[in-house]
């Protein structure tokens, strides 16, 4: 059933494994979160910024010109040490344009095989258009990169990055506990904070 003061807010991404860990960290009956997918959105947004941040505002501004609509998007970056922080906004596509994440890991794996230093960080910038105004946040987690894959949960790179105080991949971690220290984490928990921020000013939450 419909919360009759239900707010829409559009999720720029078709990554439904980015859905379901935001929707997790976002879950009020206030907040109706629809993903690219659910509004039936398939053209491909070129993201042809410069930086994470640039990158976030593009898919903000790009959905929010089409459908008038409160929305956010988030760019999130792998950034190794001794890479120079590569592959940085590249890190989807750092073994081609197919951005197929065992190609990217086995690509960075060989690019550190003769590197002592294997300290990393993922950091996410997250763009929101809400109520006629744009806001910025990121969110970073420190690591490093494993030897080896390890782990079948999570995506992207999580079973070769070791967050700082365990000794597991994001991969081998419980959803639970990747949801409180990840980079994504972080970022969307300025945004709720935010958010709430915005519904207890409307009287929505006290």
């Amino acid at each position: 059933m419909n919360n009759k003061s239900e707010i829409q807010l559009i999720f720029a991404t078709s990554n439904q494994n980015k859905v379901k860990e935001v929707s997790q960290i976002l879950a009020y009956d206030w907040l109706n979160i629809k993903s690219l997918k659910d509004i039936d959105f398939s053209k491909e947004i070129e993201e042809t910024g410069l930086t994470l941040e640039e990158n976030a505002v593009i898919k903000t501004k790009a959905i929010n010109e089409l459908y008038d609509s409160n929305v956010f998007a988030e760019d999130t970056g792998l950034e190794v040490y001794a890479l120079d922080m590569a592959p940085g906004v590249y890190t989807a596509r750092y073994a081609g344009a197919q951005k197929n994440a065992d190609d990217n890991m086995n690509k960075l794996m060989s690019e550190l095989k003769e590197r002592e230093n294997r300290g990393a960080r993922f950091r996410t910038a997250l763009s929101l258009f809400w109520d006629g105004e744009y806001h910025l946040f990121e969110g970073i987690v420190e690591g490093k990169i494993s030897h080896h894959k390890k782990g079948q949960g999570g995506f992207g790179y999580d079973p070769v990055f070791v967050p700082d105080g365990f000794d597991k991949t994001f991969a081998e971690l419980p959803s639970e506990v990747k949801n409180e220290i990840s980079h994504r984490a972080k970022a969307v928990a300025l945004l709720k904070a935010f958010l709430e921020k915005t519904q207890m000013n409307r009287g929505v939450l006290t």
